[in-house]
């Protein structure tokens, strides 16, 4: 005896089933390109083969004629420092590449990247990042140099702005945004903040306590061997902040004050013996 055709309801639900099973197979198809890719990316960012090379975006973040001004008079020479203290700090522990690191400066955007809710969740900072992701692949898809770190740097008129928004550093899709002060004599220490997000791109983790920003000891400190331990003469890059004293921690002002620490140069790739 056979059985009876299956009714239009039947039909309509198993088409919605066989739609379920498609679109959870494209899904995983895409998640796991995405994961080959930022594999492929993080292996090859770390082996140190071959010199990378970081895009830098600058915008202006406000209407201000000071930060408009900075921002049309930025050249190379600003960042210079950023390629010597990569270079200084590779060879310390033992990257035979000449320059392991060479900054350029793109041309200036407009349009800014994707802001981060401050009380953003796991699943509201995972969305940010996909929207970051997607924003610099619109802004730098058609670049014909090659862009193994790509960064985002939001330049504020000092006299308005005086605490600056968080900076953040993607490993996934090796992008960061920086936001920096719209003055020729902070050059310096804006470098300092572009090369700490550089680092997180690469694998580093901070090296301070988010309570309190400051350093954590021995591994956030320039040199935890120091006697006597205080006042520190450097400052770890992830750690952020040169100790003082026991209590008392100051911002360095530009990267001739700074290192890159043992624990942090292994996350990147590099030797994880102290120099």
């Amino acid at each position: 005896m056979k059985s009876p055709p299956p009714s239009a309801e039947q039909l309509r639900a198993s088409r919605r089933q066989a739609l379920r099973a498609l679109r959870t197979l494209v899904l995983l198809t895409i998640l796991l390109i995405v994961a080959v890719g930022a594999w492929h990316e993080r292996s090859r960012s770390r082996s140190w083969q071959q010199p990378l090379y970081a895009a830098l975006y600058p915008l202006a973040a406000d209407d201000s004629p000071v930060t408009r001004a900075y921002v049309a008079s930025l050249d190379t020479a600003a960042f210079t420092d950023i390629d010597r203290f990569m270079a200084n700090q590779a060879h310390r522990y033992g990257c035979g590449l000449e320059a392991p690191m060479k900054t350029r400066l793109k041309p200036s955007l407009s349009r800014p990247p994707p802001a981060r809710d401050q009380g953003a969740g796991m699943l509201g900072t995972l969305w940010w990042s996909l929207k970051l992701r997607a924003y610099a692949w619109r802004q730098t898809r058609n670049g014909n140099e090659p862009e193994d770190i790509r960064v985002f740097v939001l330049y504020h008129d000092p006299t308005g702005t005086r605490t600056l928004p968080h900076s953040s550093g993607l490993e996934k899709g090796l992008i960061g945004v920086v936001h920096g002060f719209a003055r020729n004599d902070m050059d310096g220490s804006n470098n300092v903040v572009i090369a700490h997000e550089i680092l997180h791109t690469l694998g580093a983790t901070d090296k301070y306590d988010p309570a309190t920003d400051g350093p954590r000891f021995p591994d956030g400190y320039g040199d935890p061997g120091q006697v006597p331990l205080y006042p520190q003469r450097k400052t770890e890059l992830m750690g952020g902040r040169r100790m003082i004293d026991a209590h008392h921690w100051e911002q360095p002002e530009s990267l001739a004050d700074v290192v890159i620490g043992p624990q942090s140069a292994g996350e990147i790739g590099w030797s994880t013996h102290a120099p």
